[in-house]
């Protein structure tokens, strides 16, 4: 059963991601998780301005370093939403997905046992791993979010590739300062749905 929250005060949302959602190579407050809190603030709307952001979000992290550091983050924090960015790792060591499914579906069930909104965030991976693990990979996803019902956000670098050199850093890998509005931008039509609407499981 879901119930509505207009009974809780000051509700929280946690995002708990990687080196995308931890602002790797940027200064602090210019990650799109900063400006997040930032757009949330200045909006009009009290059911979106009421909200403040948690980032709890380590560069390097897999779905299993994620899986065992929720339950503390979660007792911490107590938020009423959990966004989770993680797999991205995972592709990227070549890891089985179905121990990343495993632990995706653990962290959507911790989130949901201590009361808080679980959302996913689809992640992708370069396709020289080969079309039968990538495009399993990316599938995993939408597979997860529909046999558990949870909200699915689509993968936020996708507005990215098309210019690859101009909104990355030097590695190539991560978005640099000027790509994270757009990876805001990305996220920003669902996230303001969801959080203008929340339910709670």
């Amino acid at each position: 059963m879901l119930l509505s929250l207009s009974a809780w005060s000051a509700p929280t949302l946690m995002v708990f991601g990687d080196s995308l959602s931890a602002g790797y190579g940027l200064d602090p407050g210019s990650g799109w998780v900063a400006l997040l809190d930032t757009k949330l603030k200045a909006q009009s709307s009290p059911a979106l301005k009421s909200w403040s952001v948690i980032n709890v979000s380590v560069s390097g992290e897999t779905t299993a370093g994620g899986l065992s550091r929720l339950p503390a983050a979660l007792a911490q924090y107590h938020p009423q939403m959990l966004l989770i960015e993680l797999g991205g790792n995972d592709g990227l060591r070549g890891q089985p997905l179905a121990a990343m499914r495993a632990n995706l579906e653990k962290m959507i069930d911790l989130g949901v046992a201590a009361k808080a909104q679980p959302v996913l965030m689809e992640m992708r991976i370069p396709s020289n791993y080969g079309p039968a693990y990538t495009d399993k990979f990316v599938q995993t996803y939408a597979e997860i979010a529909q046999q558990r019902q949870v909200p699915l956000l689509p993968f936020f670098l996708a507005p990215l590739v098309a210019d690859r050199p101009h909104w990355f850093q030097d590695d190539g890998i991560h978005p640099n300062a000027a790509a994270q509005p757009l990876l805001l931008d990305s996220v920003w039509p669902g996230l303001q749905a969801l959080l203008a609407h929340p339910s709670r499981p």
